[in-house]
């Protein structure tokens, strides 16, 4: 690869961030997106707990302290008995836990559910609705309310759409106090190349260990597709995977209830017989818990797979590895009750022409750049802040956009240096397009507009030039 991707400690831009912009608020809660997670909880607020868990303090610095004690966390590092854990659904209810779940769901926004209370209304009442919550909770009358489903634009498409389900306020606040406590002892079971929606993992880390595997030889790639994978999760297995590690009865009836939460679109309402609900808070955790055993059976075998939720690439040396190991995840997803796409699952060769995508980027040759949809999805996104007939100043244009490229850039700067004059040209162009209009002039930038507003004009109007970005990140740092 030409260029290496930045440190794990620069800030992460999600792809979801990055391709979905339009649709961020429900793709937030639809995939529960946890960078609240990710900042560490101070050492003050959580209790004491045995000495000889001290060294697991910066490995589990993501917990939440109302839930993990000291204690509890040594218990997560030395072993339970029999490997499961019991006495948890009060961990679920504690008011300090709910307290903390409801800042989360409050930071991530989202529309109200089939009862029309939005976070604020919620918010307002906020110690009335806690205490019911938790005496529901407490003595077993809790019962999730149905999913309202919408639809909302398909990644990649300007005509398709693809569901999504809004749970009630009050159901995100229980499912995130839910997830608070078995977070943890999951994650002390998820296999190091899983990186979707887990603590202090994401897009970026995932990408680097591709880049990492294609430099090493690992050239032979199965681009593997999982069909309608959250649609299709078997609830029987996914309950019986939940069931190994946690003994609590209680705590896997929450489990079955939220897998069994009616859906109502409109005036129809109807339970899916398989499949995690969308836009639950707990789905991504039980998404990964289902395919767990896949990344340890690929780890078993010697394969180097790297997955981000659903998505997954398996990385090889040679073309017999490579249909070897497609075979056995053939074989897994057959067990198990889910399908690889026909059309969408295959072997390359990514040191040949062709490549494959992973994660927004085009892996080819040794170089990569953004695949066809993500580039897509910026000129989309740009091309509604830069229409002719917009009567904003151009200053307020230029710093709409500005906020798009620079989202955009921080994601896809890895990219071969030729992705970005291209797309600066493009822009620049839409923008004269716009001073054409304006100045009574028809059609859109062409001829001499670029003498009438050089590049120059549009960098002392501060437009964001993503190939001065680039040439600014290619710079050797001074010590």
């Amino acid at each position: 690869m030409s260029e290496t991707l930045g440190e794990k400690s620069e800030k992460e831009a999600p792809v979801m961030d990055v391709e979905q912009r339009e649709a961020r608020k429900v793709d937030v809660l639809m995939k529960g997106q946890r960078q609240e997670t990710s900042a560490k909880v101070p050492e003050a607020s959580m209790p004491e707990k045995a000495t000889q868990a001290e060294e697991t303090r910066p490995r589990w610095g993501w917990v939440e302290a109302a839930v993990w004690t000291r204690r509890m966390l040594a218990a997560l590092e030395n072993g339970v008995k029999g490997g499961t854990w019991f006495s948890l659904v009060d961990k679920v209810y504690s008011r300090s836990n709910l307290e903390r779940a409801f800042a989360k769901v409050k930071a991530n926004r989202g529309g109200s559910g089939v009862d029309h209370v939005s976070v604020e209304e919620f918010g307002r009442h906020l110690d009335e609705n806690l205490t019911k919550l938790q005496q529901q909770l407490k003595d077993g009358t809790y019962r999730p309310q149905a999913i309202r489903r919408v639809w909302i634009p398909k990644p990649g498409s300007r005509t398709e759409k693809r569901p999504l389900g809004i749970p009630t306020v009050r159901d995100r606040v229980a499912q995130t106090a839910l997830r608070n406590v078995l977070e943890p002892i999951f994650e002390n079971e998820f296999a190091d190349h899983s990186y979707g929606f887990r603590p202090e993992r994401g897009c970026k880390d995932a990408l680097r260990r591709v880049v990492e595997l294609l430099r090493r030889g690992y050239t032979h790639v199965v681009d593997a597709d999982l069909k309608s994978y959250f649609d299709t999760i078997p609830k029987d297995r996914l309950q019986q995977l939940v069931a190994d590690k946690v003994a609590d009865s209680r705590v896997l009836a929450l489990i079955e209830g939220y897998l069994n939460q009616p859906v109502m679109e409109e005036l129809k309402s109807w339970i899916p017989e398989e499949g995690t609900p969308q836009g639950a808070v707990i789905s991504p955790l039980l998404a990964n818990i289902y395919l767990n055993p896949l990344d340890h059976e690929m780890e078993g075998r010697g394969y180097e797979m790297v997955r981000y939720a659903d998505d997954l690439v398996i990385l090889c040396r040679s073309r017999d590895e490579a249909e070897a190991a497609l075979e056995a995840l053939k074989s897994w997803t057959a067990a198990t009750g889910l399908t690889l796409h026909p059309e969408k699952t295959r072997i390359v060769n990514a040191s040949e022409r062709g490549g494959f995508d992973f994660l927004g980027y085009h892996f080819e040759r040794d170089y990569r750049w953004p695949r066809k949809k993500s580039l897509q999805k910026l000129k989309d996104s740009l091309r509604v802040k830069t229409r002719r007939t917009s009567g904003i100043s151009l200053k307020v244009i230029i710093e709409n956009c500005n906020r798009t490229l620079r989202g955009w850039f921080a994601y896809f700067k890895h990219s071969h240096q030729t992705t970005f004059l291209p797309l600066d040209k493009w822009l620049r162009m839409r923008l004269r397009s716009i001073l054409r209009k304006r100045s009574k002039r028809k059609g859109r930038g062409r001829g001499r507009d670029h003498q009438r507003w050089p590049n120059a004009y549009f960098s002392k109007q501060g437009l964001f030039s993503l190939v001065a970005a680039r040439a600014a990140l290619s710079q050797p740092t001074r010590g």
